[in-house]
């Protein structure tokens, strides 16, 4: 693995955030981790070799994050090529941060992506982050500064932005800055990011801004064109356009901690290192996806989060300025990596073994016991608090939701009555 790379899931960093095997996160345990996931490697600074591990009986191929350490990065080169005609009106005097409408026809003797780019580039941004980074050396502590550079993109004239979690340092930066089409920057806010969804939004204080429009990812057919934007390896590139067509739907990558994002819409318009948090549209120019990660080792393997997935958490943010969650009241781990750090077996071939359960909860009212093993809810099947973690996001306060659980090698179904997460869990 490249010296500039490390898994940002790491399992050994003694700076994780608090409660990460809550099911905010997968159990953190202190047993052997040579049965973990390939790994997901992030460009940012390297503070650590990870251990390699093996393999999981299902195999991921390795993955990168598409954030870009720019502190790291020198002598690049590169560019971007639309091809094709578009028809847009002469008087064309506006401010680089003015709104254009622009009506994309499939039907025109038109290149779609010339329309696509034209009608959205004004509201892709270039996101820079200042993290610094702790790590633990024979010397005692240390600290380590870097500058991180990715994409985002307007969601509302307001200037609320949706960007990736990793973009931001997964809530580890120090400042970030917001450059705009115009050449102006803004300090932006981090409103709400979730590293489990690789999701994060960012306010900045302006208003008047160009926005994107979104479209709807449940709806997306293998085969058809999209379009990328963002900002490729450096600034001076940005708002680079490229195109390719949906290559396949419900693809899931996994981190190297067992952490695994999905689903996922896989393409192969190409996607670089700062393309992190840009938008993948459709032929009509509306967004149906976040870029958040490609494929090591091959080139057209890029995969981005559907965009229907941050709709509820995008209108939640900008109607309340946050966004809550409800929750079990557990602290868990996958079976795969229970019976690797206890070397034992579980009478249960996926699911999530309880570990912990937290007092005055809804899953000490629901009954839930420690070594119940949580295989289904609402019978949507659950192999990973990565999985559970995602489904609680589809219910609200005082929602009730049927848990099926393995106890003592017998299956039971409990009925759990959800609460809103404490700010302390």
């Amino acid at each position: 693995m490249d010296d500039n790379e490390r898994n940002i899931f790491d399992e050994n960093n003694e700076n994780n955030e608090k409660n990460e095997n809550s099911e905010n996160s997968s159990y953190n345990y202190s047993g052997d981790n040579s049965n973990g996931y390939s790994g997901v490697n992030f460009v940012i600074p390297s503070i650590e070799e990870p251990k390699k591990k093996k393999s999981k009986k299902t195999a991921f191929f390795k993955y990168v994050a598409v954030a870009l350490v720019a502190a790291l990065i020198g002598g690049l080169s590169g560019g971007y090529l639309v091809a094709g005609r578009i028809n847009v009106p002469a008087d064309n005097q506006q401010s680089p941060l003015t709104a254009q409408d622009v009506n994309i026809n499939l039907s025109d003797d038109v290149y779609f992506a010339v329309a696509v780019a034209e009608k959205n580039q004004k509201a892709v941004v270039g996101i820079t982050t200042d993290v610094v980074k702790q790590y633990n050396t024979y010397f005692g502590p240390q600290t380590q500064k870097a500058t991180s550079m990715g994409s985002g993109f307007i969601i509302d004239p307001n200037g609320y932005i949706v960007t990736n979690a990793h973009v931001i340092g997964d809530g580890k930066y120090q400042k970030i800055t917001v450059s705009l089409i115009d050449g102006s920057t803004e300090e932006g806010d981090v409103l709400w990011y979730d590293t489990t969804l690789d999701l994060a939004l960012v306010k900045i204080n302006r208003t008047g801004l160009p926005a994107v429009e979104l479209g709807d990812s449940d709806n997306l057919k293998v085969g058809e064109p999209a379009v990328a934007i963002g900002n490729p390896m450096t600034l001076d590139l940005e708002r680079t356009v490229t195109q390719g067509i949906i290559s396949g739907l419900n693809r899931a990558i996994a981190f190297e901690n067992g952490t695994v994002i999905e689903p996922l819409i896989q393409t192969d318009a190409s996607i670089n290192a700062g393309n992190s948090g840009g938008p993948l549209f459709n032929a009509e120019g509306k967004v149906i996806g976040i870029n958040t990660a490609k494929m090591s080792t091959a080139e057209g393997l890029g995969f981005s989060i559907p965009i229907n997935t941050a709709k509820p958490i995008i209108e939640q943010v900008i109607k309340t300025g946050t966004f809550s969650t409800v929750y079990l009241g557990i602290q868990g781990v996958d079976v795969d990596t229970y019976e690797a750090a206890l070397g034992i077996d579980v009478a249960a071939d996926y699911g999530v073994v309880v570990v912990e359960i937290v007092k005055n909860s809804p899953a000490t009212e629901a009954g839930l016991k420690t070594g119940d093993v949580i295989t289904a809810i609402d019978g949507d099947k659950i192999e990973s608090m990565s999985d559970l973690k995602r489904k609680l996001y589809d219910y609200k306060e005082n929602d009730k939701a049927e848990i099926t659980i393995l106890r003592n090698g017998e299956e039971e179904k409990v009925t759990i009555n959800l609460k809103t997460k404490p700010s302390n869990f």
